[in-house]
């Protein structure tokens, strides 16, 4: 069982503490308002209670915190919480700006936690139901689409309306459209507090042309919470403030008859929706998503693609309703990705990294900075590739197979990872670990068979078959693949003379030992983290010789070739 502490329980936090309660779950509620405290320990007399959220986190009792504090203490706390090792469900926003929520986001990834974002009308069955209907052609090609926010309410004052309000209805135009926009332009007007905007009008420009409006307002005479979606076919209104009907189906648009437009009026259809309390199926899912290690609906790349559109918006805002652009990408990822290509959710892609048609990275795969996959590309789950790596077309980089950074993939080469495949008998718990380290080239069409280690900057020629470790620095040919020479780090062959050799290109000089070579001006070699950002030569100037040694005596048995 999931033991979840509750961090905020005031305005919307108790809604969160009787869930969880209710689902059996909740175990600490806590709250720096100690008055809040007492009234929540003679509703839960059995509960843990606590003022002290750096107690929560230290708890190792506790599974996952709920977090329902003010919105600008957020990305700090949920980073606090994933680095304490706790599973987060955060209300929304995730934090006030994407590239904070992008850190958290990786940072839930690398400590393989669940963080999810409180969207609560993603979980609300009116919504699921009507992604249904517009995913069946039932309303035709989505023309436009506007949600009204309003109510004379509870007015806040360390947020704008914008922030309040609208994240509720972007987080559900997302969804139901699937796209990001590639224009916003927002407009509003402060009424009660000079900085406080109290009524925004929001314009969401897409690719598809579809259009979007969102009006907020805490300044209404009555509460409306509606969404339509006008279709070419049909249109779809959903109205969260009735108890019957809150989806409708009308049959209604425009006809063309004699090359005239036509209305047509045929009638409304109620649709039936499951009768469940919207955030009980949010905090229900959240615990399943820990259990059975799913990717939450409104996950941390859901959580960006919301502030994304919400900084954009108060952008326009503050210069008084100029245009935004967003080129209609999904600017949370700091990588690039074809449309053609698919990239599964649980990824860690760095920056500047290409990803090209038609290629697909799985699952809690890891990927550096400012790499290349060509076409064609697979990229299993689980697999870590460093900084600076090329892996040219069709080219499969299966489970068990780490890249170091500065790794050359030349087409159609293949990596294996089991040694004795069958069709018919599974094999994953027995795949082989092969380690490509920092700055080794492989040639197009050569074969790595898996269990083997190739050693930094060694060069494998076009064609070869590895089947046994590689030293550094080594140029290995052909079926079985044999040592022929030795390559500088810049990849210039090498000629020794009484066991040293000087690099005709770069000037480098290289002594050569019983267990292969190493450079002399910057003793590289040792074993690296393919994620590091730390220079090669000055991290191995920190060791000693000895250790150096130490790390180089691998498992050296390629055997040499008499290929000059």
């Amino acid at each position: 069982m999931t033991n979840i502490a509750v961090v905020g329980s005031g305005y919307w936090g108790e809604n969160l503490v009787r869930n969880f309660n209710e689902l059996g779950v909740l175990h600490t509620i806590c709250d720096s308002n100690s008055a809040t405290l007492r009234s929540f320990q003679k509703k839960y007399p059995k509960k843990e209670f606590q003022s002290s959220f750096q107690a929560v986190l230290q708890n190792p009792v506790i599974d996952a915190v709920v977090i329902s504090t003010p919105a600008e203490t957020h990305s700090e706390m949920t980073k606090k919480a994933l680095l304490a090792n706790k599973h987060v469900f955060v209300e929304k926003p995730l934090a006030l700006f994407a590239n904070e929520a992008e850190e958290l986001h990786q940072l839930a990834v690398r400590q393989n936690l669940k963080l999810m974002i409180g969207h609560i009308l993603l979980y609300h069955p009116a919504i699921i139901k009507l992604k249904e209907i517009i995913n069946s052609g039932e309303l035709g090609k989505i023309n436009y689409i506007y949600s009204n926010r309003l109510n004379l309410g509870k007015i806040r004052s360390e947020e704008n309306i914008l922030w309040s309000f609208a994240p509720h209805d972007i987080s559900a135009i997302l969804y139901l459209l699937e796209e990001m926009p590639c224009q916003v332009i927002a407009q509003g007007g402060n009424y009660l507090n000079q900085d406080i905007t109290d009524v925004t009008m929001t314009i969401l420009s897409f690719k598809s042309g579809v259009k979007g409006h969102i009006f907020v307002s805490w300044l209404h005479p009555d509460k409306e919470q509606k969404l339509i979606i006008v279709g070419d076919k049909k249109m779809a209104v959903f109205d969260d403030t009735i108890t019957q009907g809150k989806l409708q189906i009308h049959d209604k648009g425009v006809d063309w008859i004699n090359r005239q437009p036509v209305p047509r009026k045929n009638g409304t259809a109620f649709v039936p929706i499951e009768t469940c309390e919207p955030l009980k199926a949010e905090c229900e899912h959240f615990l399943n998503c820990i259990e059975s290690d799913k990717t939450p609906k409104s996950d941390g790349i859901n959580g960006i693609k919301v502030l994304k559109i919400l900084n954009a918006c108060q952008d326009s805002l503050k210069h008084h309703g100029v245009a935004v652009n967003l080129n209609g990408n999904d600017q949370s990822k700091p990588f690039f990705a074809h449309e053609t290509a698919i990239v599964d959710d649980t990824c860690l892609i760095g920056r500047g990294t290409k990803i090209w048609h038609f290629s697909h990275v799985m699952p809690k795969a890891q990927i550096g900075n400012n790499c290349n996959l060509g076409q064609n590309v697979v990229i299993a789950p689980g697999v870590k590739i460093g900084n600076n790596v090329k892996i040219q077309n069709n080219v499969s980089v299966y489970s068990g197979v780490i890249l170091e950074d500065d790794v050359f993939c030349g087409p159609s080469m293949v990596f294996t990872n089991v040694i004795n495949p069958r069709s018919h008998i599974s094999r994953k718990h027995e795949f082989m670990i092969t380690l490509v380290k920092k700055g080794v080239t492989i040639g197009a069409n050569s074969t790595i068979v898996c269990g083997n280690t190739i050693g930094s900057y060694a060069f494998i020629g076009a064609g070869a078959v590895v089947t046994k470790d590689v030293p550094s620095h080594a140029l290995v040919l052909g079926n079985p693949a044999k040592i022929s020479s030795w390559v500088c780090e810049c990849s210039n062959r090498l000629d020794f003379h009484n066991d040293t050799a000087t690099c005709n290109n770069c000037n480098k000089q290289y002594k050569k030992f019983v267990w292969g070579i190493k450079c002399l001006e910057c003793k590289c070699g040792n074993s690296l983290d393919p994620h590091n950002d730390v220079d090669t030569c000055d991290d191995c100037e920190k060791q000693s010789n000895n250790k150096l040694e130490e790390k180089l005596r691998l498992p050296q048995v390629a055997d040499f070739c008499s290929i000059s």
